[in-house]
């Protein structure tokens, strides 16, 4: 018997509503899949992130001074195997002038890029600088302000060049001395230029490490000379019949090592501060020293020192009183 044409019609409707509800169903199946995976996903994911890192607790930092106004910025603590890493103590002596916070600020920011580092900042002063140690706490980094002023019988002298920076660095080693067991310490100036490369190939110093230091004297660069890998000699624009004619940002203690010299100091001696430090140091010789830098072939520091600026010119009250111009002279020298 022949179906007739309404009878086909009538199948090829049912057929068509069966197949879209088909479809309808593996849409919806595919849709709650995907949202389950993704739940799933972004749970596993959140996860690792809270393993990862940890908000900062900006308080459990001890520092000297807590007065500061709460800037609170989005940090996060070292994965565990970095604070494996051995300690840098950085001592960075300072002084007031028209470019000490334009220096510890551009210093600052490449010490906030070393992991596990304490920055201990020594101003040369009777009283710590306001400007100073706001300028220290919005880093994040764990720090220690001190002040050391050169002796009256240096401050006083007319003539010849001052042992500047000394009495900073002394003071900075007995803090070392006092608080210090382990890691290695390092003296940078605030107005040298750093590759970060340095802070991870110093952190391993057994007894002293040195390294090439760039743009310093006549000869463009203070180095000791390796010849077929072996020390051989320094290259320095001023030897000066100096057993360590070095520049001051060119090596690295490893503080056990200090430790166990309780003598060794900074004489009060300009052009002679590092080569009487290092002397103090001993038993320690030239053919010691643990080279750097690829065997002393590349310059991670550069003695830049930035251009000296005259005392700004007192403001005019009369005419800009109740103004910002009173506000940023404040900060200024």
């Amino acid at each position: 018997m022949r179906l007739s044409i309404k009878m086909y019609l009538i199948i090829f409707i049912s057929a068509s509503v069966i197949l879209y509800q088909y479809h309808l169903s593996n849409a919806w199946l595919i849709s709650q899949t995907s949202t389950q995976d993704f739940r799933v996903l972004n749970a596993k994911n959140s996860e690792k992130i809270r393993n990862v890192t940890t908000p900062f607790n900006a308080s459990s930092i001890s520092n000297t001074n807590t007065s500061y106004p709460n800037t609170t910025a989005l940090c996060f603590q070292p994965k565990n195997k970095d604070i494996d890493l051995p300690p840098l103590y950085i001592i960075t002596p300072t002084y007031r002038r028209p470019e000490q916070l334009a220096e510890l600020t551009r210093l600052s920011h490449t010490l906030m890029l070393v992991k596990n580092i304490f920055w201990v900042v020594i101003e040369d002063a009777v009283r710590k600088t306001q400007l100073v140690t706001e300028l220290l706490e919005k880093t994040g980094l764990k720090y220690e302000h001190l002040i050391a002023p050169m002796p009256e019988q240096y401050k006083k002298k007319k003539k010849g060049p001052k042992p500047r920076g000394v009495s900073n660095r002394n003071r900075g080693l007995k803090w070392i001395r006092d608080n210090a067991k382990n890691g290695v310490l390092y003296f940078a100036d605030d107005d040298n230029t750093y590759d970060l490369q340095l802070f991870d190939e110093i952190r391993y110093t057994k007894r002293v490490s040195m390294f090439p230091v760039g743009l310093i004297t006549k000869l463009g660069v203070s180095s000791p000379i390796v010849k077929n890998g072996v020390f051989s000699g320094f290259y320095d624009g001023w030897m000066a019949g100096r057993k360590f004619p070095v520049d001051m940002a060119g090596f690295a203690v490893s503080v056990r090592f200090l430790l166990k010299r309780p003598k060794a100091l900074m004489p009060f001696k300009p052009g002679f501060e590092e080569d009487g430090f290092l002397k103090s140091l001993e038993p320690f010789e030239p053919q010691d020293i643990e080279l750097l830098a690829s065997n002393c072939t590349k310059i991670l520091v550069w003695h830049t020192q930035t251009k000296k600026n005259e005392p700004s010119q007192p403001l005019d009250f009369a005419k800009y009183n109740n103004t910002n111009l009173v506000m940023l002279k404040q900060i200024l020298v």
